[in-house]
């Protein structure tokens, strides 16, 4: 018994192959410029001259493909450049998103600048009551001290102890002191960068002081 093939698919398949064929030739054509600036059009392309930019063409001389020169040096950092610049702008205006969701105008950034440098004044006040307390008991133990010494009698070991401990809480406040007034500082420069930016985005200008010493005729 004979078997009876069609003639279908074996064209299809050497068509199929035809296709392939004339893609893989067509693909291979390269039309690029070498060093010198001449026009050349080979089977192969240098590996120099890819940077440069080239044209896949067909037998027939028709651009396939178009492949652009490769950026130079100074294209690159352009374009980091401007990378950097939208990063920045961006993260602009989610600074300003957040900044008006917290005031709507400047003058409400100087009240709440206010509150904040009130509040760290008095922390501050607090601290200086407490060296007040510290320095009061300094004094007594050291004029008991001199006492004794006056009086040819060694002073008490208790006593030294207690007067190294007074001297060391005072200067361990006087240090939380001064870390409290660059705090200050920096909540004011910061509230202050606020207020500015928020003039420039609302367009409203702040009509109360910035010195804190004004702030309870603002408040």
């Amino acid at each position: 018994m004979q078997h009876r093939f069609t003639k279908a698919p074996v064209l299809a398949v050497l068509i199929a192959m035809g296709l392939l064929t004339s893609a893989a030739v067509q693909a291979g054509m390269y039309r690029y410029t070498d060093e010198n600036g001449r026009l050349v059009i080979s089977n192969t392309i240098p590996q120099a001259a890819t940077k440069r930019g080239y044209e896949i063409i067909s037998d027939s001389g028709r651009v396939i493909e178009t492949i652009a020169p490769a950026p130079t040096a100074e294209e690159l950092a352009a374009r980091a450049a401007a990378e950097e610049r939208r990063k920045q702008q961006a993260a602009q205006m989610e600074q300003d998103r957040l900044l008006l969701k917290r005031f709507s105008h400047p003058d409400q950034a100087v009240r709440a600048m206010h509150r904040k440098i009130q509040e760290l004044e008095g922390l501050i006040a607090l601290k200086r009551g407490n060296i007040s307390v510290l320095t009061s008991q300094l004094d007594n133990e050291q004029r008991r001290a001199a006492e004794m010494e006056r009086a040819g009698r060694s002073i008490p070991e208790a006593t030294l102890k207690k007067i190294y401990r007074l001297e060391g809480q005072v200067r361990d406040i006087e240090r939380e002191i001064a870390a409290q007034r660059q705090e200050i500082d920096a909540v004011a420069k910061r509230f202050i960068s606020d207020i500015e930016r928020l003039e420039d985005i609302t367009g409203s200008e702040r009509t109360l002081p910035l010195d804190d010493s004004d702030a309870s005729h603002s408040q």
